[in-house]
């Protein structure tokens, strides 16, 4: 504890001389923000079109407080930063003693931002957070609009990280019965239609397979797996991909049960499809050439699988690949933390959204909403966790129930009738409680204060393989699920307007926000807008961000009606639909 006081001490004196300095040599103001159509700024310039560093600033008086309030803030800041430098580097970490090991990839933000070191420095302003978007000279597939913006002080770095692509799945070499390490190449140059790419179209093969992806990952404990998760998931994806690459290119043609035989094609007479299912079985009946000595079944129903469900396949396959690959690489390099991870994916007309966490994805259509994920929290899952503990108890470590109950159950209530429910239940009962009661639930808390084994609050994400509850042995990972829901939009279906979009976030903006709200607000705001003008998607993503974390009052970040802004890392897609029905 004397500790902890001398380390409170030291930061605020720190803090406050650094202030003192600020307040008799400059007089800047020590508070920024920006009006909502202006471009994100922050103490160091202006980050988002590539500006320089700056001595000046403006001030705006909406959010600028009192120079006390700012430097108590600062103080807060200072002390959030030291006390999650802390946790991370608990007993409780992804890796004993992993800061002497290497970095799988360094700490930056999304590469398609082109931030400089300086600016990614100067990006982590806890005080002015400052909106990130990207720069006149860049654009993303599909016109795609993006803004972040960094947490309040609850982690020193920014914990999201984003990745968007356009990549082309190659045919895996003849004769090869593996996939190819590097099924893919990388179109770097991202305008709309596949305008100014850098591959030339020449050099693919009609039997390739183009696919657009975007990703976000929400960090939490560390920023490591996020990271890498942002570096390689797409990669694990076109890999899979190209092992199904010659039944997606046949639109006409059923996958085959086993690879290597004869599909079936869509177009044959349902006479001539019987004969063939038949004659099929009748060439593995005993007595035929290469036949087992056991006959097999002669007649049997072969379930048709459909091309989409290899797409969602490779996905849920990728999800697990990039989960083992970072359980592996924790040996040998510093890996922190875990992510959740929310992907999309266009191909063949259709977009995939797999969802493995709490953010979130809907699409925006007509004014209306469509929902393309769900959440996966302690509350959500609550059955398949409470029933993992009750097939495999010795998870909980004699320390936590698998029983939920409305609060923690005292020793004065045994013998008690109180309500509880099970795995088996989706309402509530009563029981008699026992001594094993008085366990700490697996599940416990709303909303977003619920926790797995007190510890967690999402159960589906990458990484987390050494995290533990607190002072204990238990691990938390055998609970928590890499494996992503996947949803599938048929875009090239549908017809899509100007203002049609996806919207993709993490948590930071859908803690504050409701899918309503965003829908209203990205309407109103692209209503507004040049429907020629081609940065109008990243002014709506820098506006929602914006409207998300609010302005710096007196009691914090404040939003619409005086509501708590979110104090968390924000990251925001808006893509445009219309795009996608140009592509074929």
């Amino acid at each position: 504890m004397c500790v902890c006081v001398c380390v409170y001490v030291r930061l605020f004196i720190s803090v406050f001389t650094e202030w003192r300095a600020e307040l008799n040599e400059s007089p800047r103001p020590l508070c920024v923000c920006l009006s909502r159509r202006e471009t994100a700024a922050s103490p160091c310039g202006d980050l988002s079109r590539g500006g320089k560093l700056a001595q000046s600033h403006r001030l705006d008086p909406r959010c600028c407080t009192t120079t006390t309030t700012t430097m108590l803030t600062r103080v807060k800041s200072a002390v959030a930063n030291f006390m999650g430098g802390m946790m991370a580097g608990g007993s409780n970490g992804d890796h004993p003693g992993g800061s002497d090991l290497p970095l799988r990839f360094p700490y930056s933000r999304p590469e398609f931002l082109g931030l400089s070191p300086d600016e990614i420095e100067c990006s982590a302003d806890h005080i002015a957070r400052p909106i990130l978007i990207l720069k006149e000279t860049k654009r993303l597939p599909w016109s795609t609009g993006y803004a972040e913006v960094i947490n309040a002080g609850k982690s020193t770095l920014n914990e999201d990280q984003a990745c968007c692509e356009v990549l082309v799945v190659k045919r895996r070499p003849a004769g090869s019965s593996t996939p190819n390490r590097t099924p893919t190449t990388r179109r770097r140059s991202s305008l709309p239609n596949g305008e100014g790419l850098g591959l030339r179209e020449c050099l693919e093969s009609s039997e390739d397979l183009t696919l657009h992806y975007w990703a976000l990952f929400d960090g939490h404990a560390g920023s490591g797996v996020a990271v890498v998760a942002s570096r390689l998931l797409h990669h694990h994806i076109a890999l899979h991909l190209q092992e199904v690459l010659e039944i997606l290119s046949n639109p006409n043609l059923l996958p085959p049960t086993c690879l290597g035989e004869e599909p079936i094609n869509h177009h044959l007479t349902p006479t001539s499809q019987r004969a063939l299912t038949r004659a099929a079985s009748l060439r593995g009946a005993a007595g035929a050439p290469g036949s087992p000595s056991t006959p097999p079944t002669r007649f049997f129903t072969e379930k048709k699988v459909s091309h989409e469900s290899l797409v969602i396949g490779a996905i849920e396959n990728a999800f697990k690949d990039m989960d083992v690959q970072i359980e592996k690489e924790k040996a040998i390099y510093n890996i922190s933390g875990g992510c959740t991870a929310l992907v999309v994916v266009y191909l063949l007309g259709k977009l995939y959204v797999g969802n493995a966490g709490d953010s979130r994805a809907i699409i925006i259509r007509a004014g209306e909403v469509i929902p393309m994920s769900a959440e996966f929290t302690p509350e959500s899952e609550r059955r398949r966790l409470q029933f993992l503990a009750y097939m495999q108890p010795h998870l909980l470590g004699n320390e936590f129930t698998h029983l939920e109950f409305p609060r923690r159950v005292q020793r004065k209530e045994v013998g008690k009738r109180m309500l509880y429910r099970d795995f088996t239940m989706a309402g509530w009962a009563y029981k008699t409680i026992e001594d094993d009661d008085l366990k700490f639930p697996l599940i416990y808390g709303e909303g977003k204060k619920a926790r797995v084994l007190a510890t967690i609050g999402v159960t589906r994400g990458l990484g987390d393989h050494n995290l533990k509850v607190h002072d204990s042995n238990i691990y938390i990972k055998p609970f928590l699920s890499c494996c992503p829901e996947v949803k599938v939009y048929p875009l090239t279906q549908c017809e899509h307007g100007a203002d049609d979009v996806l919207v993709l976030g993490t948590d930071g903006l859908w803690d504050v926000l409701s899918n309503q709200e965003v829908a209203e607000a990205v309407t109103c705001f692209l209503a507004n807008c040049d429907p020629d003008d081609q940065h109008r998607y990243t002014m709506a993503a820098q506006d929602l961000v914006m409207r998300a974390r609010g302005v710096l009052k007196d009691r914090g970040w404040r939003i619409s009606n005086d509501r708590l802004g979110s104090g968390d890392d924000i990251s925001v897609y808006i893509i445009p639909l219309m795009y996608g029905n140009k592509q074929n």
